[in-house]
């Protein structure tokens, strides 16, 4: 005998639980359903079609999309993004990397793993973005001042499942001391990540410092200190330190790559 299933409803006819309506408040980081296009909201508009949203993502790239029911993913949970009321508060409550923030969060105790950089406005500017993050996971940044010796500092802190250590280098690029140093740690509790640049000041934006870019400084010069020469700044590079962090305010205002290789870090401390 053919058994048959009792509910015989097509699947197009039947009634989807109700999802939750949240406000597309600016900044709110959300995933398109339909595309899996992850951003931020920029803004909500009226069109003849009816409302849209823009989300940008961590690359600058802007897309509009219509604000259709079930149409977005919040925190990997369906939802239907609404325009917000204009009596709404300018936005949503987010940390700097752009993760929804926790009101009355405590700080974990902290892990075992820890995340190490190379040096301390490294580990500033970590700080800075991914401040909030880090204390409700309990991850501990610590800065090293160098890598020339990461093998040894690796042996020393003895990573296991428990306890992961991250490294984020800097100039992590083939055929650099860096990336040499680095294929060196093969431990599978370790993860060495990095970005391209020479040092992190240049993971900041231009933009977001009030300048059309970095300079190229010449070789056998000191970096930064060619920095400060190229821009016209006091050659004092602690105070440029400063004023480049000042103009860090969120996730936006870093290069892709700094966000990715942070990003996937947490995640490997982490991990269960």
């Amino acid at each position: 005998m053919r058994n048959y299933s009792p509910d015989l409803t097509p699947p197009w006819k039947k009634k989807q639980a109700p999802v939750p309506e949240v406000p597309a408040e600016v900044d709110l980081v959300v995933e398109e359903v339909s595309t899996g296009f992850c951003g931020a909201v920029i803004r909500c508009e009226k069109t003849a079609e009816g409302p849209t949203v823009t989300l940008e993502d961590r690359f600058g790239k802007h897309r509009v999309f219509p604000l259709a029911p079930r149409g977005f993913l919040l925190e990997g949970k369906v939802v239907t993004l609404v325009r917000p009321s204009a009596s709404a508060p300018a936005g949503a409550a987010r940390t700097a990397s752009g993760s929804l923030a926790v009101p009355g969060a405590r700080a974990r105790v902290a892990r075992a793993g820890r995340i190490y950089v190379e040096g301390r406005h490294d580990a500033e500017l970590v700080e800075r973005v991914w401040g909030d993050d880090l204390r409700i996971e309990g991850v501990v940044v610590e800065y090293l001042e160098g890598i020339d010796d990461l093998p040894a500092i690796v042996a020393e802190f003895a990573p296991g499942p428990d306890a992961r250590l991250g490294v984020l280098v800097d100039h992590l690029v083939p055929g650099s001391k860096e990336s040499r140093i680095a294929a060196s740690v093969t431990h599978p509790d370790v993860l060495v990540v990095g970005h391209p640049y020479i040092d992190v000041w240049e993971a900041v934006k231009p933009s977001s410092v009030g300048i059309a870019g970095w300079p190229v400084v010449p070789r056998g010069q000191d970096w930064k200190t060619g920095v400060c020469r190229a821009l016209g700044w006091l050659e004092n590079t602690g105070a440029a330190w400063q004023r480049i962090l000042s103009g860090v305010r969120s996730y936006k205002d870093l290069d892709p790559s700094l966000l990715g290789s942070v990003e996937h870090l947490i995640d490997f401390v982490t991990a269960p």
